[in-house]
């Protein structure tokens, strides 16, 4: 045995002052060696830092592994116990406090790390994880959720893992690559119908008779501009025509210019274009309904065909709702279950409900076979469609309409000009006319019945949209349905902030 930089059993002097040279020490303590090393690093009193390694029973192994970690301090590529001994959660959380990201974004990895990758990896620390690890938990994540929400949790998992690499909290990542050997298997696609403008029309007439003259022109206004859900629940006055561009809030000297020539262009007018403005989208975060940009910042004005102009001009006049297409109590589309209240029943259909002991009586709403079971979405997938099925817009129009962003060349020489715009709402009415039906009026079929008789959770979705105060809520509540009891009103409360969670 003998101290850090002195001769030790089979070890020569000259041995031992070279090892001293390159900073590696090894020190007997009773039948087992440790070695220690430089880290590169001072000390605040100008002292070197070491790190050190024992349970060694050959000293010239335990020099080897001294050396090894020498020549990975100069390389770049050594990890310290200090940094391979941070917590999975920490690193976790560190990792997703850096991120600068959308909301969804966020809250789609906070909603893995916390539910799935924290409880898994508890107690184990970054450096410890191994492949095997890693295919034990995509093993778990499999079992618990959904194929596609469980690409979703390991997806983060492996963005974490990555990002551990690149912060020297590890040398390589524990997640697997994906081979590519094997027999290919195409992943499943969701089919896709032709969706004829016979039957838009059938979705808007359900919509009618569900929902009142808002659902019809809301369907119409889907199909005939493509917009995201978000995009159409979120739609206020101002960015809707007949009020925009004059309307138009913006007031930043960025936009001056473009808000100059769209009073040129759109508007209502024997010479201008009617369209819409798509500004934002509106969306839940931290339980409250706020006003983001559209997804991929996609800002984009979109013509509309005459018919619906006409529509939405008459719709506007027939309610004041600051919302284009407020729900049926009034309030933000975005604040109620949609698709369980509104689109499965639209798509569906739902039999009669006369009775005059029933609490909302309702008249039958035929089923639409080509959307029954399937999503709203694929309606703006059927505007594309349209576009391409024309064979006359230039793929530019059609990708920048969609809200997509294109790249190289073609975008940067590219624009969408008045005579492509013209063209575009020409093939969009003459869809319309070919069903040979009147002009929409509002109050073409009678409001909705259930309208007088609001259930208690969409009036609380609907107070949550405007009051903070548990006790606003209950007034809401309570003035729009008299007679329900408080318990009623909190135990429905508690149950829809569960949902946005």
């Amino acid at each position: 045995m003998g101290l850090p930089g002195t001769a030790t059993a089979g070890t020569s002097r000259g041995r031992t002052m070279a090892r001293r040279a390159h900073d590696v020490y090894p020190e007997w303590r009773g039948n087992t060696c440790r070695v220690k090393w430089w880290t590169g690093e001072y000390h605040a009193n100008g002292r070197k830092r070491f790190a050190s390694e024992g349970g060694f029973t050959d000293e010239d192994e335990a020099i080897a592994y001294g050396q090894k970690q020498l020549h990975e301090i100069r390389e770049g590529t050594h990890i310290s116990k200090q940094d391979g001994a941070t917590s999975v959660a920490d690193w976790a959380d560190t990792w997703l406090a850096s991120l600068d990201l959308g909301h969804l974004s966020i809250r789609n990895y906070r909603s893995a790390i916390k539910t799935h990758i924290k409880p898994y990896f508890a107690g184990k620390t970054v450096g410890q994880l191994t492949i095997l690890d890693f295919r034990a938990f995509k093993k778990t994540v499999r079992s618990k959720v959904k194929e596609k929400h469980a690409r979703q949790v390991v997806g983060v998992f492996s963005l974490i893992m990555a990002d551990a690499v690149k912060a020297g909290l590890r040398k390589e990542s524990p997640v697997e690559a994906q081979s590519r050997r094997g027999k290919y298997e195409a992943k499943p696609k969701e089919r896709k119908k032709d969706i004829p403008v016979e039957v838009v029309h059938q979705l808007a007439s359900n919509a009618q008779l569900r929902w009142g003259d808002a659902g019809h022109v809301f369907l119409w206004t889907m199909a005939m501009t493509g917009m995201r859900p978000g995009e159409l629940f979120g739609l206020t006055r101002e960015y809707c025509y007949p009020n925009w561009p004059k309307s138009d809030p913006r007031v930043d000297e960025e936009s001056k210019d473009e808000r100059a020539d769209d009073l040129l262009r759109y508007g209502s007018g024997p010479e201008l274009m009617p369209a819409i403005r798509v500004q934002r989208q509106i969306q839940y975060e931290d339980s409250e309904l706020r006003f983001f940009p559209p997804k991929y910042e996609s800002y984009r004005t979109l013509v509309i065909p005459d018919f619906l102009a006409e529509a939405l001009d008459l719709l506007l006049a027939s309610h004041d709702s600051p919302w284009v297409f407020p729900s049926i109590e009034g309030s933000c589309l975005a604040g109620v279950s949609f698709d369980r209240e509104y689109w499965r029943p639209i798509a569906d259909g739902r039999p009669a409900n006369t009775s005059p002991w029933a609490k909302r009586p309702r008249p039958e709403t035929p089923p639409v076979e080509a959307f029954k079971g399937r999503r709203m979405y694929l309606l703006r997938h059927g505007h594309k469609a349209w576009l391409d099925e024309d064979g006359v817009h230039s793929r530019y129009t059609v990708e920048t309409r969609m809200g997509h962003e294109m790249q190289g060349v073609e975008a940067t020489y590219s624009s969408v000009t008045v005579p492509m715009e013209e063209t575009l709402r020409k093939s969009l009415q003459s869809r319309w006319e070919g069903l040979s039906l009147p002009a929409w009026q509002p109050g073409q079929a009678p409001a909705p019945e259930f309208v007088q008789h609001p259930s208690v959770a969409s009036l609380v979705r609907a107070a949550l949209a405007e009051h903070e105060r548990r006790e606003d809520v209950l007034s809401f509540v309570q003035a729009r349905r008299p007679g329900v009891k408080d318990a009623t009103v909190w135990r429905t409360l508690t149950r829809v902030l569960a949902e946005r969670r």
